[in-house]
């Protein structure tokens, strides 16, 4: 059975980003994925690359310790799916965090002779799943950042993953129906996924 690793940064289980959690892993497991379901918030993941952290960065004989069960996690998956509101045109700081400390030299990437190789090999589907406060045309303008990253940034270090990238914008003025749909999206979607 092959595995996806659900990565959710959101704090507040009462949240509509809580109800694309809980959907994304429920349509997930229809759909036959084994889910590891990794809560960045309830697991107390910490988000702060410590200074040794940053010193022992590029050795990777020793970079992956501080964070061994979270890089294990990621290279035991087949899939990743991201789970994040879009806070600041940015991810929330813990998401942010997770990139920093587990998508290491090593882990996600290897760089030699100053050429970065993918090494994300596993990963054969990635996919985020977001909401934003903003218009899809003022996200455009501003350069969209968490998508790039996703559709660019990680993918860059996987194989040729295939992407999907499922967004909610202008959630300050999105209606019930317009809730309700994007949630059900977002279950067909992952259900077949």
């Amino acid at each position: 059975m092959p595995r996806a690793l659900v990565v959710y940064a959101h704090p507040c289980e009462e949240s509509f980003n809580a109800a694309l959690h809980r959907e994304t892993v429920a349509a997930l497991t229809r759909g036959g994925w084994e889910v590891d379901d990794c809560d960045l918030y309830a697991e107390g993941f910490d988000p702060v690359l410590t200074a040794q952290e940053r010193r022992d960065y590029h050795d990777t004989a020793i970079n992956t310790a501080p964070v061994q069960g979270y890089v294990d996690r990621l290279r035991a998956a087949d899939a990743v799916v991201f789970v994040f509101p879009v806070w600041n045109f940015g991810y929330p700081a813990i998401l942010k965090g997770f990139f920093d400390r587990v998508f290491l030299p090593g882990v996600s990437f290897d760089l030699k002779d100053g050429t970065l190789t993918g090494s994300l090999d596993n990963i054969r589907k990635l996919a985020a799943v977001t909401t934003y406060g903003s218009t899809k045309w003022r996200a455009f303008l501003i350069g969209d950042p968490p998508r790039k990253l996703i559709t660019r940034a990680v993918w860059g270090v996987t194989k040729f993953a295939k992407v999907k990238y499922l967004a909610l914008n202008d959630m300050n003025n999105v209606t019930e129906a317009r809730r309700k749909a994007f949630l059900a999206k977002v279950g067909k979607e992952m259900e077949r996924f």
